[in-house]
């Protein structure tokens, strides 16, 4: 055997794992998220104003939606614009089971969200086995024609839905001073659960499945990958997150309406979130909806009903569209390698 220069050999740094990242980096991420869970875990403890729990409660609420949303449009790379469908089906379906039922102590209807999950995702497969045929623009188009299908039906379906009418749940029997405290925990556990779905399906075979179909669906369906059933099991799972929240929303308003439930502007709200941070990254929905929705919140608390910040979000996209075409995340990553690369060099 040819004897190897010692200085030859590969070295193993101290702060180095075999096969893994940077000690020191993986034990710096966990402390941060550990410290982040906690501060979120506090923050309607800490923090006394009902208001800024509100702000909190909806700004949790958009991450769980971007990141839901972000299993179709990001992994996969399938545009959807009618994720507001499903929200609104999941408000409909815990606001018909609890119109004629008690609340109880007021825990009851968070207890029936995983139920308007399943229900969500039962009537998504075979919604996205017929939608998911197309691709790319027609995808987007299909999909939010699903959207306006759906609110013309909440409008229209009055004994179920009561119409423009509306639709009242039982309030929930709260205390007045921590009204906002049991719903902003039920929001951080869709949020969290989100974020563990979307981190499973990233170091999966799915989410290699689904990377595969984002990058040539013909060539990935050509080796052999099951691209059919790759796209409907991250369509069903991403619109069952989606109706729970829903069914956290309508439970905290009460009384809903089809044309707040089925908005147009919440799905315009996820993929802007989701573009901002990075489609199909783990954090890059958390920052978008971390940075627009408590700005949307406070500027609709500043301003009353007024459109204003439609406006901000139209100037958002193009920023996002001209200097960050691959959100802020990849866009960072990518300027860290190239500083590195320099140093090194």
């Amino acid at each position: 055997m040819t004897a190897v220069n010692r200085r030859d050999r590969p070295r193993i740094s101290p702060g180095l794992r075999l096969g893994g990242a940077p000690v020191s980096r993986r034990t710096g991420l966990i402390a941060a998220l550990a410290a982040g869970g906690a501060a979120l875990v506090a923050f309607p403890v800490v923090v006394s104003a009902p208001w800024m729990v509100n702000i909190g409660l909806f700004t949790l609420m958009y991450a769980a939606l971007a990141s839901a949303w972000n299993l179709v449009g990001g992994y996969a790379g399938y545009p959807s614009l009618g994720h507001a469908a499903f929200f609104g089906i999941g408000a409909y379906t815990e606001a018909i089971w609890w119109t004629h039922r008690s609340a109880g102590s007021g825990y009851g209807p968070f207890w029936t969200l995983p139920l308007v999950g399943l229900v969500a995702a039962a009537l998504a497969v075979p919604v996205a086995w017929i939608a998911m045929r197309t691709r790319a623009d027609v995808f987007a188009i299909v999909t939010i024609t699903l959207l306006f299908v759906v609110q013309t039906l909440a409008f229209n379906l009055r004994g179920l839905t009561g119409g423009a009418q509306g639709l009242a749940m039982p309030v929930a029997p709260f205390a007045p001073d921590t009204f906002e405290r049991p719903f902003y925990y039920a929001m951080l556990v869709l949020f969290a659960a989100a974020l563990a779905l979307s981190y499973a399906v990233l170091r999966s075979r799915l989410g290699l499945a689904l990377v595969a179909v984002r990058a040539d669906e013909d060539k990935a369906r050509g080796v052999g990958v099951p691209v059919t059933a790759a796209k409907l099991t991250a369509f069903a799972v991403s619109v069952a997150v989606t109706a729970m929240a829903g069914g956290v929303w309508a439970y905290y308003l009460s009384f809903i309406y089809p044309q707040f439930a089925i908005d147009p502007l919440l799905s315009i709200g996820m993929v802007l979130m989701v573009f901002l941070g990075g489609r199909g990254t783990l954090w890059g929905p958390v920052l978008g909806a971390f940075v627009v929705a408590p700005t949307q919140q406070y500027l609709a608390y500043r301003f009353g009903a007024s459109q204003l910040y439609l406006i901000a979000y139209a100037a958002l996209f193009v920023v996002i569209m001209l200097l960050m075409p691959r959100g802020a995340l990849p866009t960072w990553t990518d300027w860290r390698r190239r500083r590195t690369a320099g140093v090194r060099t």
